[in-house]
């Protein structure tokens, strides 16, 4: 009865066994504001807010109903940040306890000394409250992340391809400071802000971006679904270029436009010269046969006259070649795209470890941004461009 006494809003909820439940709120005496309890999981059981100071809401568990050694508090998102730091202090004190209700006036205690020593000044109060008015209109589930000073968020929505796109937005100090916006889209994230801007606007506008896109998406999905594509490695939803497999030691990066990704992509062919020289040749012959409404794949089959490996019918390390220098495929965000051109060779090379093998030769040359050299494995002739910087 101690504990209904000094804690009236903390009722007994489950009783199993010896085994009892509390859940309800504890009531902090402090002026400080933090965003109301209806900003986390509790939303359904009320707002959390008193006239003379703060609710936050808990719940604590007890394998014996007259015995606190093993309790378990847990609470509402608030209170976890402001105790993360502070568990110690808490164990401590419930080792000295006798019962549940010296124990959590123990806990509110703390709670209220931490609100004094961190008071929060009015605009962050506002801030708070700003935002989570803001959420309960683009809805909880939308959130991903928000620090402690409510100025940073992470928001994430879905397109019609069920696709997960995150916008982190960095908040102004001032309402009338437009905010910093990342995005991962493949052109800028450009968007209108006033000085009466809604964090709720800008989700709106960010969801039109991704309408924009989605096109440009279902077209570079298409041909990672499809294709043996070795850069990147894992795309992101920025990513417009492509590197596909066409055999062991020759491939094409496309570039796609994201404004008009069904249109011929620009395209660069790595490999032997006597291998990627005829497909350049077919390129620019069957370039008029290029049809819009066909997919990328079906269109630069056609026009280069090959059925590009695909999951279906190979491996992808039937085409991760190693480079003949370092004996490895992948060197940091680099594959091999330099191939001998002699046919009896064909050996690839990572462009930044072909440079340094010539360089460090006395007998190769240089002429303006080539280097003219032999190649490491056969001796035949073999040159590189200078990387760029």
């Amino acid at each position: 009865m101690d504990t209904l006494v000094s804690f009236p809003c903390l009722l007994p909820v489950q009783v199993l066994g010896s085994a009892i439940v509390y859940d309800g709120y504890l009531h902090v005496r402090v002026g400080a504001f933090l965003p109301s309890a209806k900003s986390t999981n509790f939303s359904h059981l009320g707002n959390g807010q008193c006239h003379s100071g703060e609710e936050y809401r808990i719940r604590v568990s007890l394998p014996e109903a007259d015995n606190i050694e093993g309790l378990q508090l847990d609470c509402e998102w608030r209170l976890q940040c402001l105790l993360s730091e502070h568990h110690d202090v808490l164990s401590q004190r419930l080792k000295h306890c006798k019962d549940l209700t010296s124990y959590l006036k123990e806990v509110k205690s703390v709670v209220e000394c931490l609100i004094e020593q961190t008071p929060a000044s009015q605009s962050s109060v506002a801030q708070s409250r700003k935002i989570v008015e803001e959420m309960e209109k683009i809805g909880w589930e939308k959130l991903v992340n928000v620090d402690a000073s409510f100025q940073n968020l992470t928001l994430q929505c879905e397109d019609a391809a069920h696709r997960q796109h995150r916008l982190i937005v960095h908040l102004g100090a001032q309402d009338s400071t437009p905010p910093q916006c990342v995005a991962d889209l493949p052109g800028k994230f450009s968007f209108q802000w006033s000085a009466k801007g809604h964090v709720s606007d800008l989700m709106k506008q960010f969801e039109a971006a991704l309408v924009r896109y989605q096109q440009f998406w279902d077209a570079v999905e298409s041909v990672d679904q499809k294709t043996w594509v070795l850069e990147p490695d894992t795309p992101s939803f920025s990513a417009c270029s492509r590197r596909i497999a066409l055999s062991p030691g020759t491939s094409v990066q496309i570039t796609v436009d994201p404004r008009h990704p069904t249109s011929m992509p620009e395209c660069r062919f790595l490999g032997a010269d006597q291998v990627i020289n005829p497909l350049k040749d077919k390129l620019n012959s069957n370039i008029h046969l290029w049809d819009n409404s066909s997919s990328l794949v079906s269109n630069l089959e056609t026009l280069l006259e090959v059925s590009f490996p695909s999951p279906t019918n190979s491996k992808k390390e039937d085409f991760s070649l190693e480079c003949g220098i370092c004996y490895s495929y992948r060197l940091g965000d680099e594959i091999p795209d330099k191939v001998c051109d002699d046919t009896h060779c064909g050996q690839p090379f990572h462009h930044s470890c072909l440079y340094e093998w010539m360089r460090s030769l006395p007998s190769c040359q240089q002429s303006f941004n080539t280097i003219f050299g032999e190649c490491p494995f056969c001796t035949k002739p073999i040159t590189i461009k200078l990387p760029t910087k």
